[in-house]
């Protein structure tokens, strides 16, 4: 029991550095690099309509909520424990990447889960977007 319980840690733990090492190469090409050290989520790129649904905020620090799109326009919005607290749209033709990003004021993101909801103008858009709280 115990050499299976080690086996599929190794495979797991090799998931992991695959996944982690697969992150800053994907990211050359995409709409908006890895947020780093800071980086509450980061969706390397979707298309039409989706969202994320995440834990971690905390009260005490700024959040910034940005979103790059390109093909069409996407509207955003961002929930903390049941409140609104961001609602806006980016504008992107095609060809030409558009971004937008809102700073929120530390205590606007209340502490632990938060969603966004991105409402893509054609199922073609291509969105990503980043949470950060920069200390």
């Amino acid at each position: 029991m115990r050499a299976r319980n080690l086996s599929i840690a190794a495979l797991l733990a090799a998931g992991v550095m695959a996944v982690a090492g697969a992150g800053p190469a994907a990211a050359a090409g995409g709409l908006l690099p890895h947020p780093g050290p800071d980086g509450l989520v980061w969706v390397e790129e979707m298309t039409g309509d989706g969202g994320v649904a995440s834990g971690g905020a905390w009260e005490g620090l700024p959040t910034v909520l940005t979103v790059a799109c390109e093909g069409g326009s996407v509207d955003v919005t961002m929930e903390s424990q049941g409140y609104q607290v961001a609602d806006f749209t980016v504008d992107c033709s095609a060809g030409t990447p558009g971004m937008g990003s809102v700073v929120m004021d530390a205590g606007v993101v209340r502490f632990g889960s938060f969603a966004i909801g991105v409402d893509a103008s054609d199922e073609r858009v291509r969105w990503s977007l980043t949470v950060t709280q920069p200390e």
